[in-house]
């Protein structure tokens, strides 16, 4: 059901995120009776209105329940999406996860801090419609009006223009849908995507044999369409790219087998359909694509030579491939293509079809693609983790991916790194690809093919697909949003490794053998996180109260750190503080304490201490394992105008990084002859974007991708600011835009 919430003004934040605990293993009252869809809306609604923090909530918000999901046990996970000021946020989507009782017990969410940014756009909707079809290649034929939008797709929000152009592809036969963003306050283009996401009776099938198909009898005749999975058809486009008209037979025996004659393709596609549709509510429980019991439709002998297959959001279609002579049509890529309906229905939005995100939405197709193949178990194209490998579409015999060592294409990743990112998504799915292969089979020597580990990672033992594939459809179910990745600095829990790690936790048990491979599964493809380590003999935990924390140069504040014994005896720990910023020390009344015990952290700005946001990590070590807990820390700058950073951010390859000056105590606005002084290292400062980020989120650009070679920037900018407000945190944000040379923002300051 949807149903929208308004959430009018935020008064406090108490906490940046909430985090599942693990059952006590003492015996538990009866359980209460799951509660309805409705009843699950409004317990989350109302927690949305009493627990703001842990979804990141600002003034001016509201929420619509997009998607729920009660598990049996009670369990809820209700999705929103979220508008800003009027204005739709894309990434700003949640997952509120709440027991049966109604209690909040965690939640999925894509951005890093509450959106505090200005909706007024620098840049008119003409101007951003003229650089949209600009970016299109091909031929266009329609463009949507621009929609002015709050693009949170990196955790982060900034105004900008999506425009859709819609047309023809540059081969005449492909549809496009492109979608264009373009920063409202700059001008500068953020990013695109295309809409159409592709691969680049009984009944004899081309690729499957002899197949058993449900069809429609009307009369005497026998039509492609199959009552028993919501009136699914199958249709002939007759090598166009216009009308499509059902395949009808007179005796309900359909095909050859052979390419020449028109109905065996036809088999493949329907019968492709069918075993998608049965996978997904037999397996997970899904009725079909669409989650609503509808069919869907598949369009066969689409273009002349068409060399690809594509699902456009309502239905699949396939080409002929090369010389007419190999349709798309085999059953990973029927399953592939489908899966992509799958996602864009359960995730709002889908998984963002560009970078990690869009690596994520190709290998959950590859993913269910090949799962749909083991399910399917027919001797004509037994399961394996090879993509695409029946319709030869590269003319080599060869599959399109390899799943147990993605490398094997010469294109995709098969480990993770900064760049995998930056490159097209049917190769940054990789990763992924891999991490089921291991979970699923393990690494080493297989049945299906070698599968090479990652640097020094450990050996995996896989635990067979049918808990993979429970585990990543659970994730993808309950716990992504539209911008999850595989490593992400800005929202470090949005990732694909924690949210894998919370499906294996429902369904097998946290720290259970699964779980524990879904850990070591990751490592071996060089996706890391900060998961905490499982339970111990002796184990203990770490709170800290308050969560968050502001302080002025020259005063100081607590922090009451709990512990407790959680498993078996009562250990000593050893306390201390990282991450705090220069200028602030820590001291905790008792550094070493027994589980059970309390200390006091004291946290003590010098007058010189660097203002801005920070995360002071509370850590806590045994002889048997090691807890943390977070505080958000914010040191305000000097009273007056002016202000600086000296902490060390580094700056990774492909990435966006920010440091914070606070400025406290500046009446009115600042000048308009303000300066921003900056001192970045790097090796290569033609990489970098560097702007100043004002406290209502107008973008200034200080310097974009100038200088090449040459290394570090020592400049002054001087900057029209006027129009701000000069109290709050200002934010120097540096974009590396390549590869291969890093550095970091050595100190910067600021003079308003």
């Amino acid at each position: 059901m949807k149903k929208t919430l308004a959430l009018a003004g935020v008064t406090a934040l108490v906490g940046s995120a909430l985090v599942a605990t693990a059952a006590s293993t003492s015996a538990a009252p009866p359980q209460p009776k799951p509660p309805t869809e409705a009843q699950a809306v409004s317990r989350s609604d109302g927690l949305i209105s009493t627990r703001p923090a842990a979804i990141a909530a600002a003034g001016g918000e509201s929420y619509t329940a997009y998607r729920t999901k009660v598990d049996a046990d009670g369990d809820a996970h209700v999705r929103y999406t979220r508008t800003y000021q009027g204005l739709r946020v894309y990434g700003g989507d949640f997952v509120v996860h709440t027991d049966a009782t109604g209690k909040l017990t965690g939640t999925s969410v894509g951005l890093a801090a509450p959106l505090t940014l200005a909706t007024t756009p620098k840049v008119s909707s003409a101007k951003a419609l003229k650089a949209a079809k600009a970016r299109f290649e091909g031929t266009p034929t329609a463009t949507d009006q621009p929609e002015l939008f709050v693009d949170a797709s990196t955790g982060r929000g900034r105004l900008a223009w999506e425009t859709v152009v819609r047309g023809w592809a540059p081969d005449k036969q492909t549809p496009s849908r492109l979608h264009v963003i373009t920063d409202a306050i700059t001008g500068a283009h953020i990013g695109e995507y295309d809409e159409i996401e592709s691969i680049a009776g009984t009944g004899a099938s081309v690729y499957s044999g002899s197949v058993a198909v449900e069809t429609t009898l009307s009369g005497s005749t026998y039509s492609l369409i199959d009552p028993t999975r919501g009136n699914g058809r199958t249709c002939d486009m007759n090598n166009g790219t216009g009308t499509c008209t059902t395949f009808t037979d007179d005796d309900n025996a359909w095909g050859t087998g052979a390419n020449t004659n028109r109905q065996s393709a036809a088999v493949d596609a329907h019968f492709g359909a069918a075993v998608t549709y049965d996978y997904f509510k037999n397996v997970h429980g899904r009725n079909g694509i669409f989650g609503d019991g509808r069919g869907v439709p598949s369009r066969v002998h689409y273009g002349n030579a068409y060399v690809n297959a594509f699902w456009d959001g309502a239905q699949m279609t396939y080409g002929d491939g090369a010389g007419n002579a190999k349709p798309l049509v085999s059953l990973d890529v029927a399953g592939h293509e489908m899966s992509h309906g799958v996602t864009e229905n359960v995730v709002s939005g889908g998984l963002t079809y560009s970078g990690e995100s869009g690596g994520l939405n190709e290998a959950t197709s590859d993913i269910f693609g090949s799962m749909v193949e083991f399910y399917a178990n027919t001797t004509s194209d037994p399961g394996d983790y090879d993509i695409g490998e029946k319709i030869d579409i590269r003319g080599t015999g060869a599959p399109l991916r390899y799943m147990y060592n993605p490398t094997l294409d010469g294109s995709s990743h098969g480990c993770w790194s900064t760049s995998t990112n930056s490159i097209d998504v049917h190769y940054s799915s990789g990763p992924a690809n891999h991490f089921f292969f291991n979970l699923a089979e393990g690494t080493g020597a297989t049945a299906y093919g070698t599968s090479p580990l990652c640097g020094s990672a450990a050996p995996v033992a896989g635990i067979g697909r049918e808990k993979a594939e429970k585990i990543w459809f659970r994730a993808l179910d309950v716990y992504f949003t539209s911008n999850t990745r595989y490593v992400n600095t800005t929202t470090p829990a949005n990732t694909s490794r924690a949210y894998t790690l919370s499906a294996a936790t429902d369904l097998y048990g946290l720290c259970s053998t699964e779980y524990k491979a879904v850990q070591a599964a990751w490592t071996a493809v060089n996706v890391a996180g900060d998961d905490l380590e499982c339970p111990v003999t002796n184990d203990f935990s770490v709170a800290v109260d308050p969560a968050t924390l502001t302080l002025d140069p020259g005063t100081s504040a607590t922090v009451t750190v709990t512990t407790a014994s959680v498993n078996g005896e009562a250990q000593t720990i050893d306390l201390t503080a990282t991450g705090v910023p220069a200028g602030v020390t820590a001291t905790f009344s008792s550094p070493s304490v027994t589980a059970g015990e309390t200390s006091t952290l004291t946290l003590t700005a010098g007058e010189d201490a660097d203002s801005g946001q920070y995360t002071v990590a509370v850590t806590g070590t045994s002889p048997a394992t090691i807890r943390r807990a977070n505080v958000a820390l914010t040191v305000n700058g000097l009273p007056g105008c002016s202000g600086s950073n000296a902490s060390d951010v580094a700056i990774p390859d492909n990435t966006t990084v920010e440091s914070t000056i606070v400025i406290n105590g500046c009446a009115g606005n600042a000048s308009a002859s303000s300066t921003v002084e900056v001192h970045i290292v790097h090796t290569y400062v033609g990489d970098l974007a560097v702007s100043l980020v004002a406290p209502d989120g107008s973008v200034y650009s200080l310097r974009a991708r100038s200088g090449g070679s040459a290394d570090n920037i020592d400049a002054t900018y001087t900057v029209n600011l006027s129009a701000e407000v000069a109290d709050g945190p200002w934010k120097l944000r540096v974009q590396d835009a390549a590869n291969l040379d890093t550095g970091y923002i050595n100190s910067w300051s600021l003079n308003l």
